[in-house]
């Protein structure tokens, strides 16, 4: 019997639609934290050893045939344009029509891509290859966690999974669930009962992690679920800084059954609307946070690990925000680390002054949020940005960040240490400090850029987490956003105002 011949491909992108840097082709081209473009000759190679959807889809598919086509993912920034987005939907199309025959599709996308003028990025590529390939043919696609989807993507797909977990230690896992629902559906030549539910309020990015009440508990119930009639059921949270008609968290479910799948995801969907008080926002005042940091690293034989999640790269912010950094100078920090800062201007003249050089630095600051910080650092360690990420999220993928450098800050009132870093990205690897000769549990106090990726490798070893609000593009306090596109009646965040146009 001929092995079914299966398409892969990927196309991935977080879009931050307040973030004043767009996207363009380049940021797909050259990778940072996330693989480079890979053409349809290298992708398994490649993906097969990492936790990346396409990786877990690979590796389960072992009776499969599978037909690479190329894989596309840039870090979360401002929208996709529209030339990026053609270009990149085109080869994938072109790859999928080259395929020949075929048994199935899987696509490695996101949830929450927008391109310019297209605010449904996933549902315009489905779209896309439907017009190539027809309607007939099942396309199973994997998801992340912060996915806006739309009921038009919904209807496009054949089966969807989503991440499970947040921080996405179960990217490969939800790759390899996608592949089983595939499987599946080529057997019995059958299209699922699915169903999709839209929740009615929005959900701030650091209360959707699972490694926090209320996402842990409802998470593990999906888990859990063993019910007849029903193969598959899925929670995607949304992506709150994407001011989009079908911004915020929906249901999935498939199966056998239609009347089993509408009331499992009519279930998930209540329970949602039940933990809505639950999701609590946990962010401080920047202030607030190195004050308690101080105090508790005091006496803590592990670091104090602050947060920084409004000025996230992995939400799309830009990195370069000196909020955080100014209040661990003004409050006396001692022993505190920053990592890290995108300034490639500070990374190159630490690089020109050498290790033990000092010179005056204007830190961060290029983009809207807050003024740079100026003051005199000393060159401690210089690094090329080139190494293996070894956390449970990131781990097996390499880092391709150019020049970096710890800097320290030359101020006796504090002992503040900074990493610089030439591309954006955020900290939730220790090697992002290791790279720099920096080991992060020997240290008092950790400050990271992140807005919950960063609790998969950093709170094994925390004294305890603190989430500072300070400037920054991933805005957390979704009351105050100034949406103008949402879909009216929606909540701004949990028990938040009615958004209305």
């Amino acid at each position: 019997m001929p092995k079914s011949r299966i398409a892969i491909a990927g196309f991935q992108h977080e879009t931050n639609t307040f973030a004043p840097i767009p996207t363009t082709y380049k940021n797909f081209a050259q990778g940072g934290a996330w693989p480079a473009l890979t053409p349809p000759g290298e992708l398994i190679a490649k993906f097969i050893k990492l936790n990346i959807p396409i990786g877990g889809f690979i590796n389960a598919a072992t009776d499969w045939e599978l037909v690479p086509g190329i894989w596309a993912g840039a870090e979360p920034g401002g929208y996709v344009s529209r030339d990026a987005f053609d270009k990149i939907s085109a080869m994938i199309c072109a790859d999928i029509v080259n395929a020949g025959n075929l048994d199935g599709i899987y696509l490695d996308l996101h949830g929450a891509m927008v391109a310019e003028g297209i605010e449904d990025g996933e549902g315009e590529v489905l779209r896309r290859v439907r017009e190539k390939v027809g309607y007939d043919i099942p396309i199973a696609v994997s998801l992340d966690l912060h996915g806006n989807m739309t009921p038009e993507f919904f209807e496009l797909a054949s089966a969807v999974t989503i991440y499970r977990t947040y921080p996405h230690i179960d990217m490969a896992q939800t790759g390899a669930r996608a592949q089983a629902l595939l499987a599946q559906l080529i057997k019995t030549g059958k299209p699922f009962a699915k169903a999709f539910r839209q929740l009615d309020y929005l959900i701030p990015l650091p209360s959707q992690t699972t490694m926090r009440e209320p996402a842990h508990t409802l998470y593990a119930q999906i888990e859990q679920q063993n019910i007849e009639g029903v193969a598959s059921s899925d929670i995607a949270l949304g992506f709150p800084p994407a001011d989009i008609h079908h911004c915020g968290a929906s249901v999935f479910c498939y199966g056998t059954n239609q009347t089993a799948v509408d009331k499992t995801a009519n279930q998930l969907l209540g329970e949602l609307t039940k933990c809505e008080e639950k999701f609590v926002n946990p962010m401080v005042t920047s202030a607030e946070a190195v004050a308690k940091a101080n105090k508790l690293a005091t006496s803590a034989n592990k670091p104090v690990v602050i947060a920084d999640p409004q000025d996230n790269p992995g939400a799309g912010a830009t990195g370069d925000t000196t909020g955080l950094l100014k209040a661990l100078i003004e409050g006396g920090a001692q022993d505190a680390y920053l990592g890290m800062i995108w300034d490639p201007e500070a990374a190159s003249l630490a690089h020109a002054a050498g290790k033990g050089g000092s010179f005056d630095a204007s830190l961060g600051g290029r983009y809207p949020g807050c003024d740079p910080v100026k003051t005199s650092v000393t060159v401690e360690a210089l690094g090329d940005g080139s190494f293996m990420f070894t956390g449970p999220m990131f781990g097996g993928s390499h880092a391709r960040l150019g020049p970096m450098a710890l800097l320290k800050i030359n101020n006796n009132s504090c002992d503040v240490h900074i990493i610089v870093s030439t591309q954006r990205t955020q900290n939730a690897d220790q090697e992002i400090y290791r790279h720099l000769g920096v080991e992060p549990s020997e240290h008092k106090i950790l400050a990271v850029k992140s807005s919950a990726h960063f609790l998969a490798d950093y709170e094994p070893i925390a004294e305890q987490v603190i989430f500072a609000e300070a400037a920054g593009a991933n805005p957390c306090r979704l009351e105050n956003i100034k949406y103008s596109n949402l879909r009216s009646g929606i909540r701004l965040g949990p028990k938040g105002p009615v958004y209305n146009r």
